[in-house]
């Protein structure tokens, strides 16, 4: 697969803020983009950057990744022919989780735009045709309890091999008559979009307006899980980016009228995997 192309990019991501420009204010410019054929993560070597000197709205992207970094501390090989892109955003924010929420629905949504049914599985995974297509990644650096520095990292299936629970965009255009994403390079214009988005719409009205339309992508929406062996059932997300669970009344100890009545609780990111709408299994907080 040939390098990929910073002009096309560039000439993408004007194309799209020209298109959607009542979307967002004051759309953001990549101020630095590195590109680079084959390292080991974007976000390693993004934070490299930042440490110096790198400023808000420097981008890396890689053809290929020798240890991609996941949710639960999960290491890959992202292979040549996916999108890997990590972007430092400039915001100042108290919870990363909002941040990670806000990234994923503009992300989707900006996806949706151009013809793609993407869902998103709490709290990063984007799901295409009940796979996965893609997933984020936020770190963040910590002074004072307000997130100094931040990265967001992207990986996204564009024509790179996957399993049998992924699906790339190649794949699920062969059943599409007209695809409206034509390159690698406009698919992370897409993607860029979409993170900008996310974090204005998150810094101007807060994470509250962007909870309702999440919510209605969430594909765990109804889903059922086992917490701490209660059973119960996923009914949305909270403000600081977590798990709403309604835990089903257990009807052995149904002795009083107080106990008729379902209790909710909330998980925290990383306390519960959930899969793809079989019975997940968590801890309770």
């Amino acid at each position: 697969m040939s390098q990929f192309n910073q002009q096309k990019f560039i000439n993408s991501l004007s194309n799209i803020q020209r298109a959607r420009i009542s979307q967002i204010s004051n759309p953001s410019t990549p101020h630095h983009l590195h590109i680079f054929s084959n390292i080991p993560s974007t976000n390693q070597t993004l934070w490299q950057l930042i440490d110096s000197g790198a400023s808000p709205g420097t981008i890396v992207i890689a053809t290929q990744q020798t240890a991609g970094r996941g949710q639960w501390g999960r290491n890959w090989i992202s292979s040549i022919g996916g999108l890997y892109m990590s972007v430092a955003p400039n915001i100042s924010i108290s919870q990363t989780p909002q941040l990670t929420l806000s990234t994923a629905w503009g992300i989707a949504s900006n996806l949706q735009d151009y013809g793609v049914p993407v869902k998103i599985k709490w709290p990063n995974d984007l799901i295409l045709e009940n796979r996965k297509l893609g997933g984020i990644l936020t770190e963040t650096r910590i002074n004072k309890k307000k997130i100094s520095q931040a990265i967001i990292g992207i990986g996204i299936n564009w024509a790179n091999s996957v399993p049998d629970t992924g699906i790339n965009l190649q794949s699920y255009y062969r059943n599409q008559s007209q695809p409206e994403i034509f390159s690698l390079e406009m698919l992370a214009a897409i993607v860029f979009h979409g993170v900008d988005s996310g974090i204005k719409q998150l810094s101007e009205s807060g994470i509250e307006s962007i909870l309702p339309a999440y919510t209605q992508l969430l594909i765990n929406i109804g889903q059922e899980v086992v917490v701490e062996d209660r059973i119960g059932e996923v009914v949305g997300v909270t403000n600081s980016g977590e798990l709403k669970v309604k835990i089903n009344p257990n009807p052995a100890t149904l002795n009083t009228q107080s106990q008729i009545f379902s209790s909710e609780i909330n998980l925290k990111p990383g306390t519960i995997s959930l899969g793809y709408g079989q019975i997940s299994r968590g801890v309770g907080e």
